[in-house]
């Protein structure tokens, strides 16, 4: 986790793409939200791995939504209830249960469906949220974070010196 963290921290200060940095985040909210225990989740994870994105901010974002899951459980339990009691939906939901494998993804779980839903909708606006974010963060934030008294003093520290080289690069 620290190691995502501080190759995160290196995206954001170095000239690596916003739309991969900002790709990488949206895919982690989608898997951060999709129950990793069911092999949906998996499928999912290992299916973001065809796609162009920096896989830190992936894994970071989604240690995020894991680590708020509790808070999120919830509302997502109830939106996958809803969409699996949809009656306009109950002719499909029908014929991919009776596919072969399809079962084995437990896409009737209700947290599962109600993850995935969510992480759709979701996917867009963060990414856009974070294309806005970054420039942001690499003009105006990083300066200023990089001038204050905390790393100026953690940067002395020999343990936590390597924070010194994450925000020059």
């Amino acid at each position: 986790m620290l190691k995502s963290l501080g190759k995160f921290i290196m995206a954001l200060n170095g000239n690596l793409s916003k739309s991969q940095i900002a790709a990488g985040a949206a895919w982690g909210v989608l898997l951060g939200l999709v129950p990793m225990s069911s092999p949906f989740g998996i499928l999912i994870f290992l299916f973001s791995f065809f796609f162009t994105h920096n896989h830190a901010s992936k894994i970071l974002t989604m240690a995020v939504i894991k680590l708020l899951s509790m808070l999120i459980l919830p509302a997502l339990d109830i939106l996958g209830w809803w969409i699996l009691n949809m009656d306009s939906l109950e002719n499909l939901f029908t014929a991919m249960y009776n596919m072969p494998f399809v079962p084995f993804t437990k896409f009737n779980n209700t947290l599962v469906m109600g993850g995935l839903i969510a992480g759709i909708v979701l996917w867009l606006p963060v990414f856009f949220l974070f294309m806005a974010f970054i420039p942001f963060y690499r003009n105006k934030l990083a300066p200023k974070i990089r001038e204050s008294k905390i790393v100026k003093k953690l940067v002395k520290s020999p343990l936590l010196g390597f924070i010194d080289k994450i925000f020059t690069k």
